[in-house]
């Protein structure tokens, strides 16, 4: 922890227009790659997006300061808090959980405990953060453990799937990924404005046999819990549906959702890349960018990841989101519209009473499958899954 400071769309998320005037969303301002420039740059372009909204600014007042002096316009809807230290990019999660307190990160998260704020949005550490917000936050009820939420461009009518877990954790055993649709489905609904959910839990194939054994029982379990949680269940699905238009919420465990995350934005630059050379190749591939120049503006606004910046954590008593490290102002503007937009719709409640339906039907799913569908746990043979 170091100390000292160092009209853009959201995608399928309905953000904008009337907001109530009793919104605040805290900002953490010092943790971002680009600095607390393009946090400022990107809270102004919200601000003006979104007039009924109050934010807090965490982090050298000072410096901030001297940044909302040049955005007069928005200055007297932000106040500034003060925070001495920062959260860095190499400091170990629990090395923040004991000795976090006077950063901004840690003073970001704390105004949504204190309940001067509705949501949350940091540029940092996303481990910390988890951290952080778990110690101030804590888990709802009946939830075994959060997720990380993202959006996934598609082929569904929204244009974007919703995934988690994507790095909250690494292993999820099948009370886990019952819980993990229960929160995407919710998510789905009050982000993507999906009545209801189609939903589908990662595997090595579609088929019913393969994949490990807690995937099955996830499986069975998520069949039943499916009317209860008030989505679709579809049953298994592959790598090549994350994108699909099959499928509105994957549900897989943090390791494979990161790895997968990971992957599909690597080969999203790598495309954008070949793109450019392939433009640039010589006077008639220039000629022919130029022809072709409002279908790859078209392309370009349906595939930049700045437009769905910001991972969800699900799970918590208080929304928080989590902004790309590098995210540029158009990318921070993004994610404080998706904080703004959750804390509009009362998600984090809804998303409670959900957890706890699925929770119900998960047990009542037990019941009726007896031993067999019981995890290891449960059978009493000491080694979980």
């Amino acid at each position: 922890m170091a100390n000292g400071p160092e009209n853009p769309t959201t995608g399928g998320l309905h953000v904008g227009a009337a907001v109530p005037q009793a919104i605040v969303v805290s900002v953490d301002a010092m943790g971002g790659d680009r600095g607390p420039a393009a946090v400022v740059a990107g809270l102004g372009i919200c601000a003006r997006r979104n007039p009924g909204v109050r934010f807090l600014l965490h982090g050298d007042q000072a410096v901030l300061n001297r940044l909302l002096a040049k955005q007069s316009d928005i200055a007297g809807r932000v106040s500034v808090i003060h925070a001495e230290r920062i959260v860095t990019m190499s400091d170990k999660p629990s090395q923040v959980m004991r000795h976090g307190d006077g950063t901004s990160m840690w003073s970001t998260i704390d105004s949504v405990k204190q309940g001067q704020a509705q949501a949350a949005v940091s540029c940092g550490n996303t481990g910390a953060l988890m951290a952080v917000a778990m110690v101030r936050l804590r888990k709802i009820a009946g939830l075994n453990r959060p997720a990380i939420a993202c959006l996934w461009p598609s082929r569904s009518p929204g244009g974007f799937n919703v995934m988690l877990d994507v790095g909250a954790g690494i292993e999820a055993d099948a009370t886990d990924l019952l819980q993990f649709a229960a929160m995407g489905a919710s998510y789905a609904r009050d982000g993507l404005s999906l009545e209801r959910p189609r939903v589908g839990l990662l595997n090595v194939g579609t088929e019913e046999h393969k994949g490990r054994a807690e995937l099955k029982l996830a499986h069975d379990r998520m069949a039943t819990a499916a009317e209860a949680g008030g989505y679709d269940f579809v049953g298994f699905v592959e790598g090549g549906d994350i994108p699909s238009g099959r499928v509105d919420v994957i549900v897989t465990d943090g390791f494979t959702g990161n790895i997968a995350l990971k992957t599909g934005e690597g080969t999203a630059k790598l495309i954008a890349d070949f793109l450019r050379e392939a433009f640039n190749a010589g006077l008639l591939s220039k000629f022919a960018a130029l022809l072709a120049m409002n279908s790859l503006k078209r392309l370009q606004r349906r595939i930049d990841p700045r437009r769905v910046n910001g991972g969800v954590f699900l799970g918590l008593n208080g929304t928080v989101v989590k902004s790309h490290g590098s995210a540029d102002e158009t990318g921070v503007a993004a994610a404080i519209e998706l904080a703004i937009r959750l804390s509009q719709s009362g998600f984090v409640e809804r998303l409670a009473a959900r957890v706890a339906s699925a929770g119900r039907a998960g047990q009542n799913a037990e019941i009726m499958g007896g031993p067999a569908l019981l995890s290891k746990d449960a059978r009493g043979d000491g080694k979980s899954e």
